[in-house]
This record gives C-alpha cells, sequence and structure tokens, in this order.
C-alpha cells in the first residue's frame, strides 16, 4: 500500500483523535497495511485504523488485551478510554507507544504461547477460531492467476474445510493468539510482548504452533536449530500431532492467498504468488521451499 492510502485515513486520525480530547496535528503514519498504524509524537500514543466493516474485530482486540492485562499476559496495551472510535467509517483504537524494540524469536513466541495456552478459558466474548477467514475474498480477487490454478486453490480449499471439521483430536482448546509468530511480537528492555490481537479467538493450540513448523518444514524460514528451540520452550512439538498436515496445509493455503492478495494491487508480488501455488501443486519440489515475506 502507497502512502497515497495515508491521506483519507490522516483525516480519520485527526477526526478519532478530536473525539476523545487527542492532539492529532502532527499524526505520523507508521506502517500502511491493510490495518494501518499511526504515531503521536510526545504524546506516547499509538492508533490502529482498521478496514471498513471491522468493528467487531478492533472491539475485540481492545477486550483481549484488557483481559491479557488481567492475567498478567505481556502484550500491547489500550488505552483507558471508550473505545474503538469510528471515524470515515472505520474502527480506530488507541494504545500506549511501545518503549524502543525489535522482533522477537521463534523461542520468544514459544515462551509466550505457553503462558498464554495455560490459562483458562476467557469469560469474554471471543468466538470460535476460523482459520479460514477471508481466504474466499482473496481468492475472488485474484486476478493474476491462470483459471486452472484458482480452480485448484477452490478445491483445495474445500477440501481443507472438510479436514478441519474432522480433524483428530489434540490439547485442549483454549485461548489463542491466532496469528503466532515473530513478527507480531516484540522484545523491549524489560522483556516480549504480544501484538496484533485481531485474530484472537479460542480454539485449539496446536494452530498457533503450526506457523513455526511450516516456517520450518514448508518455506524454510526457520532453521532446524531455531525449530528444536521452539519445542523445547514451548514443550511438544506439533508435527508429531495426527492433524498436523491438515493445519500445515491450511496454514499455507493463508500464506498464498495473501501473496495473491498482494499481487492484485502490486505486479511485483505476482510472481512470487505464482511460486507459492506452484510449490504447492508440485511443481517446484520437495519442502521447504523459499518464500519471500510479505512485510
Amino acid at each position: 500500500m502507497t502512502t497515497s492510502a495515508a491521506t483519507p485515513a490522516r483525516q480519520a486520525v485527526i477526526q478519532a483523535c478530536a473525539s476523545v480530547g487527542l492532539d492529532a496535528a502532527a499524526a505520523e503514519p507508521v506502517r500502511l497495511a491493510e490495518n494501518q498504524t499511526w504515531r503521536l509524537p510526545g504524546q506516547g500514543v499509538i492508533l490502529r485504523v482498521a478496514r471498513v466493516g471491522q468493528l467487531d474485530t478492533a472491539s475485540r482486540e481492545v477486550r483481549v488485551a484488557r483481559w491479557l492485562a488481567d492475567n498478567d499476559v505481556p502484550a500491547v496495551r489500550p488505552l483507558d478510554i471508550d473505545q474503538p472510535v469510528l471515524a470515515a467509517e472505520r474502527p480506530i483504537t488507541f494504545w500506549a507507544e511501545l518503549p524502543e524494540h525489535e522482533h522477537g524469536t521463534a523461542t520468544d513466541v514459544a515462551a509466550l504461547l505457553k503462558s498464554l495456552h495455560r490459562l483458562p478459558k476467557p469469560d469474554i466474548a471471543l468466538g470460535y477460531l476460523d482459520p479460514f477467514v477471508r481466504i474466499s475474498e482473496r481468492m475472488a480477487a485474484a486476478t493474476a492467476i491462470s483459471q486452472d490454478d484458482a480452480q485448484w486453490l477452490h478445491g483445495l480449499h474445500q477440501d481443507l474445510v472438510a479436514a478441519w471439521a474432522e480433524r483428530p483430536t489434540g490439547l485442549p482448546d483454549c485461548a489463542v493468539h491466532g496469528d503466532a509468530w515473530p513478527g507480531n511480537l516484540v522484545r523491549t528492555a524489560t522483556g516480549r510482548l504480544m501484538m496484533d490481537l485481531e485474530r484472537f479467538s479460542v480454539g485449539p493450540p496446536e494452530w498457533d504452533l503450526v506457523s513455526t513448523a511450516v516456517g520450518r518444514m514448508t518455506t524454510g524460514a526457520v532453521t532446524a536449530e531455531e525449530y528444536d528451540e521452539f519445542c523445547e520452550a514451548y514443550g511438544a512439538d506439533v508435527t508429531e500431532w495426527d492433524g498436523y498436515q491438515t493445519l500445515a496445509s491450511i496454514r499455507e493455503l493463508r500464506m498464498v492467498t495473501y501473496a495473491l492478495q498482494h499481487a492484485a494491487s502490486n505486479p511485483e508480488w505476482i510472481g512470487h504468488a505464482q511460486y507459492r501455488i506452484d510449490c504447492l501443486r508440485g511443481r517446484s519440489g520437495p519442502r521447504p521451499w523459499v518464500w519471500k515475506g510479505i512485510l
């Protein structure tokens, strides 16, 4: 997403800040993606500008963050105000700005997940995990692939929906992050923090573990040593579970359709999206492959 996306969002940021008594005159964009991030310099405030129609998701993020705080799980903290705020039909949430930080490691992810998964099921409305959220919309918007590849992806999607419904029994359901990888976790001088809580839900803890396993087994983004350390820190290896391949295949499909989404608006990503499809269709040799990350 280009900086041209900042112009309409800036007006929404100014409007939302005015409604809660904050000055947005110097607001600056930090990240312009599906969900935009803005900063209020000198005020210690970060704004998340969600997509139109995502009010329920934004509201859940705030509830989750407050629940995590109540349970002493380190995570980003929302400001103590009535939020989200709707501005230009976009839900906007307000968060305490983090101190100087860097992305975490796979072992950091394991440590936080271990703490999270041990908690009792939350008494707040979260909904059950939907691992297929937005996959259909992303495939419908894919214009840069052949009809044959599109039909194959639709068939894979249908097969995985059926396999998910019949997955083997695993660990007991619990609160899950939903998108647990080092990019959604940071290290500060005082410890590790979870971020990006929009996929938080109740579901199988294996879903949170699969992302790192896929990084090792599918994309090669995680080394053997890093994966061993991840499993040791968490206390289990999800690849040994009978349902691993189903969840891994769903994660792979998500990664393909995410690339397709970017390819629809950025020609640079057409080749990368096609390569991911070719990998899944057996045209690029066995796993692990090398998939370029999308930031």
